[in-house]
């Protein structure tokens, strides 16, 4: 397994992670975090609303960075 693999699959990941959290946000009604109880999961919905805010940040952030490393074909395959 190369580098080139590892990278691969953290972005692979993070892309499938990111799209599961923007379907959670929910910015007028519950969304389809009301599925799987979110609300029992935090102590407020203000502290999911910034947790969630935060996580999708982060892994925008990741999705981002791999996307520009793998396009340019700076790792070795």
């Amino acid at each position: 397994m190369t580098v080139y693999n590892v990278v691969q699959g953290i972005w692979v990941f993070s892309a499938v992670a990111l799209t599961v959290l923007v379907l959670l946000h929910s910015p007028k009604g519950d969304g389809i975090g009301a599925i799987g109880g979110q609300a029992q999961l935090f102590s407020s919905t203000k502290s999911a609303e910034k947790t969630l805010n935060q996580v999708t940040w982060a892994l925008t952030v990741i999705f981002l960075g791999l996307s520009i490393v793998l396009s340019a074909g700076w790792l070795p395959k």
